[in-house]
């Protein structure tokens, strides 16, 4: 990563995080806003908070490009603050903040990517003269306001009046922060930024906090003071702020509102009677000229009453913590390695044959202690797929300004857990198949869709659900579908045909859009034409171990079916015996095992062998002959079946025998094996038995499609 302030370098994971966080929630906000054509006071204040902690956070860790260009954006929604209607129909600030956004988070990934010496901060001066003159634009927009005047008051108003400001109803708070918590001077500010959402900050001693770095040590040791009035006379709110921020260690109050004497103030004052209660005047002297005494007395300050906030509020810190994601995945393999472990010991070769009951009860405990521990540690890793659904809205608010299309992105599901590992892995297919449907499905002229008894605008769908230990995920359109003989002819002229045109069924068809160079497109545009999309789509979803289904229907839409498991490192397996080598099948994909009779078995002159199975016929496939291994079990009679099922397509697997279920560890092949294609003939994997051999994992995807 690139290198930070000395001293800053424990904190830059946590800066990218919470950057990153907040960026998705000035997305999320913008995206909202936009469609409703109106920024809410609740909607102004949230941006102006995330300006405010970006900017603060990035002059922290010394990237003062990004310090200066949330102060930009910062600058010209403070215009919108004073004046909310002017930004109504100003298109320009969304997509200005919208750049600041993209900028933002190119700018963390190449913090990201870069070594100690690598990084050199990117020039946003462009932006900056962007963002400056749009802030001109919407004071000029203003009618009969002065925000030329009230923005610099704004800005001023920390250092106008010194400390001791006799404003009718205004209180003095003096505040100390933890010790070793550096950069006080910014904390500070943040500080001041949190007062300004909830009073009107008169003055702060030591003034300039933002810029200025060397009043750090003034605050250290005389702490801050900051005078303030509460919105409708409201100073408990801000105590109950200032008791809530971070690295807030302590405060006092210096000054009482002067409307109202100090034996009335209820809750503060006795908290922090230790402090001097007397002339407002002669008590903001004595601060400055005795700083000594002023810190002890803040510190012996925090009494009973607000250590029980302390309790509570730390209550609630710390039922979250950050953990990296590198822990988890020590944690997940050691969890791995114990389940292996536990096989070799309960299936030791040497215990063959033996009775023994107390062995068997503790081997039994501790099958269950391994299960509650794999799946805790699983629980652990699963996160929302909530920030993946949410960063579609903005490629397809994108598109629809772009294509000139009316839309909307509807989601579902979003509340749906999946393992991290996989939602990583979920970004780049997501975002093609959204801009698929936007490009391909969403029709161009309104009136097509009115033709059709359609409403005006589409809708894309992005939807999650459970279902039998996997995740499956639904992007669909309301447009035009897939004209199968749009994409037969174009498959026919890429020379992709593999048979005759009549033999291909209607859903052969509509897959072809997922082959490698297919598109339909005769132009390339930014969004398509050069057939490498779909085709991503599908290598993405197979690197996590699921498949990708179309369905659509010529008029009505198209939908995209993903089915992922919920994790790739452990798995629930069905061991199978097929001469002497023992397979596994993840037990997700079964349907169920049954015997053959004769009277169930049939010829099919196309796909060979088949079974009846309540009126329903499946072909079978004979693991010995495609894998080519020996076997004295030939007869279907004399085997096992065992139903599969896989994104809807069936096949009944042949085997010698059931050995059982067992959780697996995946462990992938060694890397010279791949020159051999082995997933492409339906291995996904091995695993370690409990007697030390190894079990092929059967790739049930790659095996029957």
């Amino acid at each position: 990563m690139a290198k930070v302030e000395p001293g800053m370098e424990s904190m830059l994971e946590m800066y990218i995080f919470e950057t990153n966080t907040l960026l998705e929630q000035l997305d999320e906000i913008l995206l909202r806003t936009e469609d409703a054509n109106v920024f809410s006071q609740e909607d102004i204040n949230e941006i102006f908070r995330i300006m405010h902690t970006i900017k603060g956070s990035s002059a922290m860790m010394g990237f003062e490009n990004l310090q200066h260009l949330a102060h930009k954006g910062e600058d010209m929604f403070f215009v919108i603050r004073e004046k909310p209607e002017i930004a109504k129909d100003a298109h320009f600030v969304y997509e200005l903040i919208f750049e600041v956004s993209d900028l933002y988070k190119a700018e963390i990934e190449y913090i990201q990517n870069s070594g100690d010496d690598d990084y050199t901060p990117t020039d946003f001066s462009e932006t900056f003269k962007k963002l400056e003159d749009a802030t001109e634009r919407l004071k000029a927009m203003e009618s009969g306001a002065a925000p030329a005047e009230s923005a610099p008051a704004a800005k001023q108003e920390a250092s106008a009046a010194p400390a001791g400001s006799n404003v009718e109803g205004s209180m003095t708070v003096r505040v100390f922060f933890e010790d070793g918590c550096k950069m006080e001077n910014l904390r500070a500010f943040l500080l001041l930024t949190k007062i300004k959402d909830v009073a009107e900050v008169i003055s702060c001693t030591p003034p300039d906090v933002e810029s200025n770095a060397d009043t750090a040590k003034d605050i250290v040791e005389n702490g801050f003071l900051v005078t303030f009035k509460g919105f409708d006379g409201d100073n408990d709110t801000v105590i109950k702020a200032i008791e809530g921020a971070v690295n807030v260690e302590s405060y006092e109050i210096i000054d009482t509102p002067s409307a109202a004497p100090a034996e009335e103030k209820p809750a503060p004052a006795p908290v922090k009677e230790a402090a001097p209660v007397a002339a407002p005047a002669k008590t903001e002297e004595k601060p400055q000229a005795q700083p000594a005494p002023a810190k002890p007395a803040a510190k012996s300050a925090v009494t009973k009453a607000q250590e029980d906030i302390k309790k509570a509020n730390g209550g609630q810190k710390q039922s979250l913590i950050s953990v990296n994601l590198s822990k988890l995945d020590t944690l997940h393999d050691i969890v791995g390695e114990i389940i292996t472990t536990e096989s070799m010991v309960i299936a030791n070769p040497d215990l063959e044959g033996l009775e023994l009951e107390s062995f068997s009860k503790a081997a039994r405990q501790l099958r269950k202690l391994t299960d509650e521990l794999q799946d805790t540690v699983m629980s652990i890793r699963m996160v929302p797929l909530a920030g993946v659904f949410q960063k579609m809205g903005r490629i397809v608010r994108d598109m629809k300004i772009k294509l000139n299309k009316e839309a909307e992105l509807v989601l579902e599901g979003e509340t749906t857990e999946v393992d991290k590992s996989i939602v990583d892995n979920l970004n780049d297919p997501l975002m093609h198949l959204v801009r698929n449907c936007m490009d391909h499905g969403i029709e161009d002229d309104i009136n097509v869709r009115i033709a059709e008894g359609k409403p005006e605008k589409g809708t894309v769908k992005l939807s999650a659900k459970h279902s039998a230990g996997e995740v499956i995920i639904t992007v669909s359109d309301d447009g035009a579908g897939i004209n199968c003989e749009k994409v037969l002819e174009k498959a026919k002229e890429n020379g992709l045909l593999t048979k005759p045109e009549s033999e291909y069924t209607t859903k052969e068809i509509q897959n072809m859009i997922l082959l490698p160079g297919f598109s339909t497109n005769d132009t390339v545009t930014e969004y398509s034409g050069r057939g490498v999309g779909m085709d991503v789509v599908r290598s993405n979803i197979e690197q996590c171990g699921g498949t990708l289904t179309v369905e659509s229907e010529e008029g009505k839409g198209s939908s995209f079916i993903i089915r992922i498991p919920l994790t790739l490192a452990i798995v629930e397996g069905m061991k199978l015996k097929v001469g002497s080598t023992i397979f596994t099948v993840p037990i997700s994909s079964i349907k169920e095992s049954l015997m053959v009779a004769n009277n169930q078995l049939l010829n099919d002159t196309k796909q060979g062998e088949m079974i009846m199975i309540r009126g329903v016929c499946y072909p079978i496939l004979r693991l010995h002959e495609k894998f080519n291994m020996p076997t004295e079990v030939t007869k279907l009679e004399d085997g096992i079946l065992l139903l599969v099922d896989v994104g809807g397509k069936n096949v009944c697997l042949f085997a010698d025998k059931l050995i059982g279920e067992q959780p697996v560890v995946v462990k992938p092949f060694p890397k010279y094996l791949s020159q051999y294609n082995i997933k492409a003939e339906g291995l996904s994997g091995c695993t370690v038995m409990g007697d030390g051999t190894i079990s092929l994992i059967i790739d049930v995807n790659n095996l029957i499609g």
